[in-house]
C-alpha cells in the first residue's frame, strides 16, 4: 500500500522522461533534454516556468538517469551556509548536481556563493524559478546557465496527468472514482500538474461511498469546504491582484490597501505586488503625476533590499500614493497607437534630413541634409517634419485632462498648432 500521508503528486511523480507529460518542446524525442540524458552529457540549467510543470521533475529525471551525486536546496529556507555545505560535499565526491527550488528567491550574496562551484564543476546547477531569470539571477550565474522555458500544460496535459495517476497509484485505483466533468478541476488547478494531483485526492477522498462520480459541483462544494481562500498560485490569485490593481486605477486607497493585505497574508511574493506597481505607475498615472513612477521604482528597490515583514510599509505608501493620485493613461495609449501604426505601415523609411550620417557617401547621399538644429532657433524650436513622409502628422499622444498633462498640451499648441491646436 501507498503511504498515503505523501500527497499523490509525489507518490505518482515520473522517474523517466518516458513518464513525463508535457513540455514536448525540451523532451521529445532528440529533443534537447532527451539528447542531454542519452548522451549523458549536461550543464548547468535553469528552468523558468509557471508552478507545478514539471521543473523539479525535470531535474530528478536528469540526476537519476546520468547517476548522479543529487542534492536539492528550496531557496525559501537554504542560505549561503546549506550552499556551502553542498559545495564540501561534492567536492569531496568529485561532482555533484544540485538542485535549487525558486532560486529567484536567493539574493545577490547567495547567488554569489554558488559561482566558483559552477565554474569550476564541482557542481551542476539546477535552478528552477516561476521568475524572469533575466531579472532574478544574477548576470555572472545567468551567463554561466542554459536557460529553459517550461510552457502552460494544456487541458490535455493536464486530463493526461489524472489518467496516469489513476492508473499508477494503488490507493487512487481503489477509490473506483469516475470524472464525468472536468472543469472545476482544472480551473481550480490554475494549470498546476501538482495542485490538480493533489485536487483530485481531497476530492476522491471527501467523496460518498454510494456516490463516487466527481462533477463540477461535487468539487466546488469540497473545495468551498476544505481549501484555502487565498492561494497565490491559483484562480483566486489573479482575482486578487485584478481587483487590486482595479482599485488603484479607480482611485480607491481604502480597497486597493485592503486588497494589498490579502496578498501579503496570503505570503504574496513582495517583489511581485511591487513590479505590478512601477508598471501601473506609468500605465494609469503617466504624466499627469511623473512622481509616481519615481516612488513606484523607489518602492521596488526598498522591498528588494527589506523584505518582509518592514516592506509591508514601504508596499502600503505606494500603493495609497498611486491610488490618491490623478490618473492618465495618455503615455499607455500613446504606445499602443504607435505599435498599431508600426503594424500597419512597416518599415518606412527614415527622413533624409533626419538620418545619421557617418560617412562621406552617406553624406554625399543628402544623409542629414537640411536638417535644422533645434537649440539655433528661439524658444529651441523649429517646425520640421520627423515622421515618414507616409504618415507625416501622425497624431499619437494625446495628453490627459489633468494639470500635468495641460501643460504638457499647451506646450505643444504652440509647437504644433496643426496637431493640438483645439
Amino acid at each position: 500500500m501507498p503511504d498515503i500521508n505523501i500527497p499523490l503528486a509525489e507518490r505518482v511523480r515520473p522517474q523517466t522522461l518516458a513518464d513525463f507529460i508535457g513540455q514536448e518542446h525540451l523532451v521529445g524525442k532528440g529533443k534537447v533534454l532527451e539528447q542531454m540524458i542519452h548522451n549523458g552529457t549536461t550543464r548547468s540549467l535553469l528552468f523558468w516556468g509557471p508552478p507545478g510543470v514539471g521543473k523539479t521533475t525535470l531535474a530528478q529525471i536528469i540526476a537519476q538517469s546520468m547517476n548522479m551525486l543529487f542534492f536539492t536546496l528550496s531557496a525559501i529556507d537554504s542560505g549561503v551556509k546549506e550552499v556551502r555545505n553542498v559545495i564540501e560535499q561534492a567536492r569531496k565526491a568529485g561532482h555533484a548536481l544540485l538542485f535549487i527550488d525558486e532560486i529567484h528567491r536567493f539574493n545577490k550574496a547567495q547567488q554569489d556563493s554558488l559561482l566558483g562551484a559552477v565554474e569550476k564543476g564541482i557542481i551542476t546547477l539546477i535552478g528552477a524559478t516561476t521568475e524572469n531569470p533575466s531579472f532574478e539571477v544574477i548576470s555572472a550565474l545567468l551567463s554561466r546557465c542554459q536557460v529553459y522555458v517550461l510552457l502552460p500544460l494544456t487541458e490535455h496535459h493536464l486530463k493526461a496527468l489524472v489518467a496516469q495517476a489513476m492508473q499508477k497509484d494503488k490507493w487512487l485505483q481503489q477509490q473506483n472514482i469516475t470524472i464525468t466533468e472536468w472543469d472545476a478541476l482544472i480551473q481550480l488547478s490554475g494549470g498546476d500538474a501538482r495542485k490538480l494531483l493533489n485536487l483530485t485526492e481531497l476530492v476522491a477522498g471527501s467523496l460518498p461511498a454510494d456516490n463516487r462520480t466527481i462533477t463540477n459541483a461535487v468539487v466546488q462544494d469540497i473545495v468551498q469546504r476544505k481549501m484555502a481562500l487565498y492561494d497565490k498560485t491559483g484562480e483566486q490569485h489573479y482575482d486578487i491582484i485584478s481587483a487590486f490593481i482595479k482599485s488603484i486605477r479607480g482611485s480607491d486607497p481604502n480597497a486597493a490597501v485592503y486588497y494589498l493585505a490579502r496578498m501579503i497574508e496570503g505570503g504574496e511574493d513582495p517583489k511581485f505586488i511591487a513590479r505590478r506597481l512601477v508598471i501601473l505607475a506609468s500605465e494609469d498615472v503617466g504624466n499627469a503625476n511623473p512622481n509616481a513612477l519615481l516612488l513606484a521604482t523607489s518602492c521596488f528597490q526598498a522591498v528588494e533590499m527589506i523584505g518582509y515583514p518592514e516592506c509591508r510599509i514601504i508596499l502600503s505608501q505606494a500603493v495609497t500614493y498611486l491610488a490618491s493620485s490623478v490618473k492618465s493613461n495618455a503615455a499607455y495609449m500613446a504606445i499602443n497607437n504607435a505599435q498599431a501604426l508600426v503594424a500597419k505601415t512597416g518599415d518606412l523609411p527614415v527622413p533624409l534630413s533626419i538620418r545619421n550620417a557617418p560617412t562621406g557617401l552617406m553624406k554625399k547621399l543628402d544623409y542629414g541634409k537640411g536638417y535644422q538644429y533645434a537649440h539655433d532657433y528661439p524658444g529651441n524650436f523649429v517646425s520640421q517634419e520627423f515622421l515618414p513622409d507616409a504618415i507625416s502628422g501622425a497624431k499619437l499622444y494625446d495628453p490627459g485632462d489633468n494639470a500635468s498633462e495641460a501643460r504638457q498640451r499647451e506646450y505643444l499648441k504652440q509647437c504644433w498648432k496643426e496637431k493640438y491646436g483645439y
